[in-house]
Formats: structure tokens, sequence, C-alpha cells
């Protein structure tokens, strides 16, 4: 593809790859805790290809790197999609009506959320819901502090795995979801499907706000993912130093590089980490051996037209409301009502 041209000499990408920066190697150890991360990650190095679950980019570390890549000046998503919640907010709220218990899934910092809540004066509750607990504390706690009569009720939760929502807010007339920042793009179809029925079983009477990424040209989704700063890079090896941190293996991370193109065929950009040496690793009291070329599959981003993204939901037994879109359609805000009923 025309995006994954070779680098000049003084450039650190070739092809797309990006070898870690210095990093010192540090001894394997078997005694970690027994966490899904654990579990997770030895059964990834298990399989043929071997591929992992993005959720597991996020721990406090790359939370952080998450947040420094919505920066970048390539990462448009971030920005695109504020611009339409700033420029669209009043249209959406009239949508999500009045006293809704308001329910993020994936809040992370809870940057995009203070737009529409300026609209929504009436909110009875917001539930910021992510993985990385640690990182929804300090949203959670920066929100309350800026908004003392916002009623926030973080949840630590992986939501791709089944969870329980707090009894709805006293007075909630609705129960309505958002998603921001098109990580419906990180599931596989099936996941993708699942976690929109799921959706809409909790929000029934209510509805989901959805942002999606759109097909676009492959040059703009490549630099998107190779930020000239190197921080896309740094989150997605990130992912082997939490290994070492918290699973005690032994990954030199300067043997491996960040690789990210688009696959046109699938309509999405995928990440991966490359082996650059022949190594082994020990971990789980397991060798695992890796030859040069070799992949750890991280991340897919579907990038999604606005027919397959309403044909989705609909399997998923959304009804289709009205979208709103930025000036050269890059990025779509969906809302997705649902069937009626009683808020639980």
């Amino acid at each position: 593809m025309s995006a994954l041209k070779p680098q000049t000499p003084s450039a650190p990408l070739t092809y797309g790859l990006r070898p870690a920066p210095a990093a010192q190697p540090r001894p394997a150890s078997n005694d970690a805790p027994d966490t899904a991360f654990r579990r997770d990650f030895v059964a990834a190095l298990l399989r043929r290809p071997r591929r992992i679950s993005p959720k597991h980019f996020y721990d406090a570390v790359g939370s952080d790197l998450f947040d420094r890549i919505c920066e970048q000046p390539e990462y448009y998503p971030t920005r695109t999609e504020m611009a339409i919640l700033a420029r669209h907010a009043e249209d959406i709220a009239a949508r999500i009506g009045p006293d809704a218990d308001l329910i993020e899934f994936g809040a992370g910092s809870a940057l995009k959320i203070r737009l529409l809540l300026d609209a929504l004066p009436s909110v009875r509750r917001y539930v910021p819901i992510d993985i990385s607990a640690e990182h929804l504390e300090r949203a959670a706690q920066g929100l309350r502090h800026d908004r003392p009569g916002l009623d926030v009720h973080p949840l630590a939760a992986d939501f791709t795995q089944p969870f329980s929502l707090p009894p709805p807010a006293e007075g909630a007339r609705s129960r309505v979801g958002v998603y921001f920042g098109s990580s419906l793009g990180n599931f596989d179809a099936d996941e993708a499907l699942r976690f929109l029925r799921t959706a809409a079983g909790l929000l029934r009477g209510g509805g989901l706000l959805i942002g999606v990424d759109l097909v676009k040209d492959p040059a703009v989704l490549h630099a998107a993912y190779n930020d000239a700063a190197g921080v896309t890079a740094r989150f997605n090896l990130n992912l082997l130093e939490r290994a070492n941190r918290e699973l005690g293996a032994g990954f030199d991370t300067r043997l491996w590089a960040h690789y990210a193109c688009y696959q046109p065929l699938a309509q999405r950009v995928e990440m991966h980490l490359i082996a650059l040496e022949r190594q082994v690793v020990r971990l789980a009291g397991q060798c695992f051996e890796f030859a040069p070329g070799d992949s750890l599959h991280t991340e897919n981003s579907q990038k999604y037209t606005l027919e397959s993204l309403r044909a989705l939901a609909r399997q998923a037994g959304f009804g289709i409301g009205p979208v709103w879109l930025d000036t050269q359609r890059w990025f779509a805000l969906q809302w997705l009502p649902c069937c009626a009923g009683a808020v639980h």
C-alpha cells in the first residue's frame, strides 16, 4: 500500500516497524499470581497465530500512554469525535432526554463525556466503566471536583465479560449508554455483536450513543497508528513490559518492534509486535521460543461504513436513529434507540 513506503535513513520506521527503545531485560519469574492477564497472556503465546485481546493494553501505564496517543497530531479520531460532540451536543442531548442514568463503556479519562454533560444538566447519575481501576478512579475524582452536583459512580469492570450494573438511579427515566472512541472496532464481528446485544439488554427503554471510525484513505490510517513521536509504538510494547512487571516474564523489548498496517480487504488496521531476533522467554514454568519475524497480534481496529454499522446494530436488536458526522466523513456518532421497557 502507498502508506507503507520506505523511510529515510534518519527515521526509525521501516515499512511500519518501529524497534523498541533501549530497555534492560528482566530475569524471569514463575511465581506470578494467577490473574486473568496471566492466563490470557500464556494462552496467547500458546495459540497459533499468537493473538491477545487489546483490553490488556490498559494497565495504568498503558492508559496514560493512550491519553498521549490521543494528543498526537496524526491521531485524528479523538479530536474529530470531540469536534462532533461540541458541535452537536444539544441535538444529542435532546435524543437522550432528561433525567437519564448515563452509562459510559470504556470511559478512560472521561474527557469526552464532559462535552455531553454540559448539555445534560439533569443527568441523574454518571456510571463510567473501565478495566483500569486506577485510571478510572482518577477520572472520577476529577469529575466530582469539577461538577460537585453530579453523582459519579465509577465501576471497574471488564464489560466484555458478564458484569452487573448498579440499580437504576432514583428518579431516572431512562438508562442511556455511550461508547466513544470507536472501541467497537477492537472486537471481531462475533464479539461486536455480543457486546451490542448485551448493551441492548442493559439499556432497554433508552439507547446507545456509539462512536465509530469510518473507512478512509489508508495513508491517513497508517499515519494515525505510526505517529512520528513513537507513542503508539511505546503503547504497543508496554504490553511486554506489563508482562515483565506483573508476570515476571523476561522480555527484552529491544528485540521487538511495533508494526501497524491497514488491511483493505478486512477494512481494519492491525497492530502486531514483531520479534527481531531469535529468543526464548520463560513464563509460567514454560519456555516460549520466537524466531525472527514472529508476531504477537495485539489489536484490530475495524473501520466501518454507516451501512455495516447499522446492519450490526439491527442484528443486535437496536433501532436506528440519527447520525452526526464531521465534514470529512471520517468519524460518526450514531444514536441507536432501544426498544421500550422499564429502566432496570
